[in-house]
């Protein structure tokens, strides 16, 4: 029988991390048309409203009642705008392990969103889902995505040469892709407790199933 995650939301003091909505679509397809995440993100590009489209009323559907993962919008509690995603991908059941990544907003950039979601998820994933291993993979150049593994608390455990396909400008302003490696981190339930402590202090998070 397959395993999936349960449709659910996830609050920390300034976050909601929640299904993707049919509202998500403006700001979502803007984001992952911002130059960052294009250089780094394997997404199509450029990527269209209707892409985008397919992306919440299609694709994270099947992913999550097929047992293979989670998107989660992240959320400013106050606002409710849109700041960023988070993903579980490649999971494993029988192993209880799955990949973790995130994607942040450029309006939304320097606030320790991409951390504080991460930590979140997390703890989740270990605790309510019983799960033993997160692994996160960050292209060799992306320095950002790396202090994020860093803050929570992930382990580097190695480099996998030549098998991230990154993204680059050419000198007339086009897009080239270009071969780089990827740094492996892991984190285990063990390793939450600094960051948990961390987390503690900005008012913690609760989970909620069967969002709406």
């Amino acid at each position: 029988m397959t395993s999936t995650f349960p449709t659910i939301s996830i609050s920390t003091e300034r976050l909601v991390l929640r299904p993707l909505e049919d509202e998500d679509l403006p700001a979502l397809t803007e984001m992952m048309n911002d130059e960052q995440v294009v250089a780094w993100i394997d997404v199509p590009h450029p990527c269209t409203r209707d892409a985008t489209r397919a992306w919440i009323t299609e694709g994270a559907p099947a992913e999550r009642t097929a047992g293979r993962g989670l998107d989660l919008a992240v959320t400013e509690f106050l606002t409710q705008r849109l700041v960023g995603i988070i993903r579980l991908v490649r999971t494993d059941w029988h192993v209880r392990s799955t990949e973790l990544s995130y994607i942040v907003a450029p309006w939304a950039r320097g606030e320790g969103y991409a951390s504080e979601a991460a930590l979140a998820t997390a703890q989740w994933v270990f605790g309510d889902q019983k799960f033993e291993r997160i692994e996160l993979r960050t292209a060799a150049d992306n320095t950002a995505a790396q202090q994020v593994a860093q803050k929570i608390g992930c382990i580097s455990e190695g480099v996998l040469r030549g098998a991230c396909i990154a993204r680059a400008r050419t000198e007339d302003g086009r897009w080239t892709e270009v071969r780089t490696d990827y740094i492996v981190w892991s984190l285990l339930p063990e390793d939450l407790e600094g960051a948990a402590e961390e987390l503690a202090d900005t008012g913690g998070f609760t989970s909620y199933t069967d969002w709406n």
